[in-house]
């Protein structure tokens, strides 16, 4: 299990896989690399459970390294970071109504962001707001239960910064680090923006690693990881 150069606890890190088969076994390996490779533990020094609702549990030396799970269609997803609560979703890129579907979950301000795009961009778009929304309420701990659906999200057009703050959120960042062209990708971390790297995990016909920066979403250098 190799260990990634850590740079440091400003970092979240965001491994990819493929999981055709063995979905949870997949979904174990993927956390017990993100202990060794954030909490600098031997393998055999890492356990990884379930707590609470079902959330995974990362361990290691005393140490409970905060991380957060998403998959879709033979699809696995694990973020994590060293110091502070972190949430991922992913979904696959598919057209979608979008402006049906917000105008039955979110709320109407959303709504009428949607409306006001070309309709080409608006499953993007919805996708997108979906993505934050369920990543946001997995930082928060709660999920998308107590209006997590209505949550206001930062509108994810234009250029600008990777991680944006989410409105009265208290210090919570939301964005969308690219994951090919399959996928829409969200993360969510608490405290200030950071570095966000995603690493191919393995799996076949994948291609995705790349570093991200929370300095321009339009000029964001890619940096193949390997696993």
């Amino acid at each position: 299990m190799n260990q990634l150069p850590v740079p440091g606890r400003d970092t979240v890190y965001v491994w990819i896989s493929r999981a055709f088969d063995g979905q949870p076994e997949v979904t174990r390996r993927l956390l017990a690399r993100a202990g060794v490779a954030l909490l600098g533990r031997d393998g055999s020094e890492i356990s990884v459970e379930r707590g609470a609702r079902g959330r995974p549990r990362v361990r290691g030396g005393g140490v409970e390294l905060p991380v957060s799970v998403s998959h879709v269609d033979g699809v696995v997803v694990v973020a994590a970071c060293r110091d502070a609560p972190v949430g991922v979703d992913v979904e696959r890129r598919r057209p979608v109504p979008a402006v049906p579907l917000a105008r039955r979950w979110f709320e109407s301000a959303a709504v009428a962001w949607l409306r006001g795009r070309p309709e080409a961009d608006r499953s993007e778009g919805f996708l997108l707001l979906w993505t934050a929304k369920e990543a946001v309420g997995k930082a928060l701990g709660v999920g998308l239960r107590d209006g997590g659906l209505t949550r206001p999200m930062p509108r994810p057009d234009g250029a600008g910064p990777l991680l944006r703050p989410v409105p009265g959120a208290g210090g919570l960042w939301v964005g969308h680090p690219p994951a090919g062209p399959e996928l829409v990708l969200a993360v969510a971390v608490g405290g200030a923006p950071r570095e966000v790297v995603v690493v191919d995990a393995g799996g076949p016909g994948h291609g995705v690693a790349a570093r991200s920066t929370s300095v321009a979403r339009t000029s964001l250098p890619v940096v193949v990881r390997g696993s």
